[in-house]
Parts: structure tokens; sequence; C-alpha cells
């Protein structure tokens, strides 16, 4: 009876980042940009390619482009769902204040927590307005002043 020798096949494992454009590649970018995250951030996952790739991909797959495109009118809303949760959020709004003894004396306002809330805030908004700008932009009403005249010609 022959005995078979059996040789292991070296698996090569993947080494950087993927540059190569799937599908579920690009489900997974879509997924996360319209959760509201930036594409920069999605980007610094070591199992997403980077920037330069993903830019590279837009300019050369029309699907892609057009799935990315409402991912990130999609991200409009998701950024103001995060509006109304850090508008919210009192947490940080008070700092207690202690005297030379380091005894409780009272609450003061925490005006910095509440400054950079509203940049946050602030930063969302205009992000929203240049995402879906029918939906969260101003609304433009145009009036006309002055004197209009309609004449009627009729024919015989």
């Amino acid at each position: 009876m022959a005995i078979k020798k059996t040789t292991k096949k070296k698996v090569t494992r993947k080494v950087g980042r993927p540059t190569r454009f799937t599908n579920k590649l690009a489900d997974l970018i879509c997924a996360r940009l319209s959760e509201g995250e930036s594409l920069r951030t999605v980007c610094k996952a070591d199992d997403m390619p980077c920037k330069t790739t993903v830019f590279m991909w837009l300019r050369t797959n029309e699907q892609f482009l057009n799935q990315y495109t409402r991912a990130k009118e999609e991200s409009a809303d998701a950024l103001t769902d995060e509006m109304l949760d850090i508008a919210d959020d009192g947490q940080n709004d008070w700092m207690e204040r202690l005297d030379d003894d380091g005894e409780h004396e009272g609450y003061q306002l925490n005006g910095e927590h509440i400054q950079r809330s509203r940049l946050r805030i602030e930063t969302r908004k205009w992000l929203a307005v240049k995402l879906k700008p029918k939906k969260y932009g101003d609304k433009i009403e145009q009036e006309h002043s002055g004197e209009t005249v309609i004449r009627v010609v009729r024919e015989k």
C-alpha cells in the first residue's frame, strides 16, 4: 500500500488596504456614509481603501458614483438626527464650583461646552443644507412689486 504525502499549501495573506473594487466594499462604504460618517473617517479603518482609491472608483464606476451620491444625500438626515441629540444633551452644561478648601460651593455654567455644542450643531446644519438643499435649505420667496397690466385682444 502506497502512502500519500499531503503537502500544505502556503496561504498568503493580503497585506495593506483593499484596492480592487467590489460591490460588497462599496455597500459597506456607502452604508457608513449614509449614517453620517465622513469619507475621511471611513477610510481611516484598516479594512477600507484609502480616499484616493475611492475617488478613482468614483471616476471610473458610474454605478458606484450613483450609490455614493445617494449615500451622501442620506447622510444629511443622519446629521439632523445628530443635531437633535447634541441639542438635547445637557450633560456637561453645568460644572461644579468648589471653594478654596475644595468644598462644594455650587454650580456654574460651562460656557465652553455650550459654545462647542453650538459649533457642532451649526457645522452639521451647514452640511445638511449643502447635501440636501431642497429639504434643508432656506426657501426663497419672490415677490413682484409694481403694476401689472393685462390686455385682452379680441379678433373679429
